[in-house]
């Protein structure tokens, strides 16, 4: 009797905790919805799926409800997959990360290595700036016409190689670019072959517009209009920079789910991919000219002090999209927010979901 009343006791601790983190998470998925919120949530520990809800619309014009199996664009998230394309090269011996970028791309700069452009320290100007003010947006430029433009007019570095942390697209590009020269291959076919298919993802992919506009469960990006109603982001063409450089490979383009993103996850505990030794090294600081750490390592923004320990994680902003993955590394926890409407309360979903871990 005294071990079946323990037992009974240690049961309504459980379903306490348990129902008090469901009351947290419901807590502010209810917040989010009353204040438009529109997306899918995703709790794990393990790879074992805690939470998984979906909010609002895949279309705010055609009043569709989103499905937690929706598509959405993952914009910079995008990243972590270019940069594992390159240490899958390097495993290969096609590179190494200190060649300089000029070995295989012509580039107006020199001093440039690829681990500076996956750490994000190359000091590269942006290359969207320079398109922007110089391409003709009728058209769909590609990373060669980037290139290309880049050389032309050959906009300065912002700072010597190695010489501090600024966030690039440029290096994204450049990277993707690399893989294309070192492997021979085309950069979306390797990502499919090396990343995607393996890993099951099948609904991740590097789409056109015109084959996301084909895929019947694609969450569309919505902004506000002029009268205050949500509307497809493609409809602003001549701000939508995702139109005109539609092209590019690289520092965006990857459209996914929840459930592909924890596969992929989950992928990164393991060796299928690379070696557990250059896993290591993609989830480690990068050191500057001047000795000191910049938390940034191959695709993935570092925080080594979260309430679980090493934290990794990146978030993504495209036209109508908020995209974040959250990893904590050492008690195998993950929190993945998709937001179909550029709204703010996507952080405080996952401060919600770190507190319900902490309770879980």
């Amino acid at each position: 009797m005294k071990k079946l009343s323990t037992l009974l006791f240690l049961l309504f601790l459980v379903l306490g905790s348990v129902l008090g983190q469901k009351k947290i998470m419901e807590s502010a998925i209810q917040q989010a919805q009353v204040q438009g919120f529109s997306g899918v949530v995703l709790v794990a520990e393990d790879g074992k799926i805690l939470m998984e809800r979906a909010i609002g619309l895949r279309s705010f014009e055609e009043m569709i409800p989103l499905e937690a199996t929706d598509i959405f664009e993952m914009a910079s998230v995008s990243k972590q997959f270019t940069a594992m394309v390159i240490l899958q090269c390097m495993e290969k011996g096609l590179l190494n990360l200190d060649d300089p970028v000029d070995k295989y791309l012509k580039i107006p700069y020199s001093g440039i290595s690829i681990r500076n452009l996956l750490t994000h320290t190359s000091g590269l100007p942006d290359y969207q700036a320079i398109m922007d003010a110089h391409w003709d947006k009728s058209k769909v430029a590609t990373n060669q016409d980037i290139l290309e433009y880049l050389n032309r007019y050959s906009p300065p570095k912002l700072f010597e190689p190695g010489e501090k942390y600024t966030y690039s697209n440029t290096g994204y590009v450049l990277l993707a670019s690399i893989a294309e020269k070192a492997s021979g291959r085309d950069f979306i076919e390797l990502s499919r072959e090396w990343i995607f298919r393996p890993l099951g993802m099948k609904n991740t992919d590097i789409r056109t517009l015109e084959e996301k506009a084909s895929i019947s469960n694609f969450a569309a990006g919505h902004l506000i209009d002029n009268g205050g109603n949500y509307v497809n982001a493609n409809k602003f063409h001549a701000s939508d920079y995702t139109v005109w450089l539609g092209g590019r490979k690289g520092p965006g383009r990857v459209s996914s789910t929840a459930r592909d993103l924890l596969l992929w996850d989950q992928a990164l505990y393991t060796e299928n991919l690379v070696t557990k030794k250059t896993l290591e090294e993609a989830f480690s600081p990068f050191i500057l000219n001047d000795g000191t750490r910049s938390f940034y390592g191959f695709g993935w923004e570092l925080e080594p002090k979260s309430p679980f320990g090493k934290m990794v994680m990146h978030t993504g902003d495209n036209p109508g999209y908020k995209t974040i993955l959250v990893r904590f590394m050492e008690e195998n926890k993950t929190i993945i927010v998709l937001n179909n409407n550029a709204h703010s309360d996507q952080i405080k979903l996952v401060e919600a979901a770190t507190l319900a871990l902490r309770k879980w």
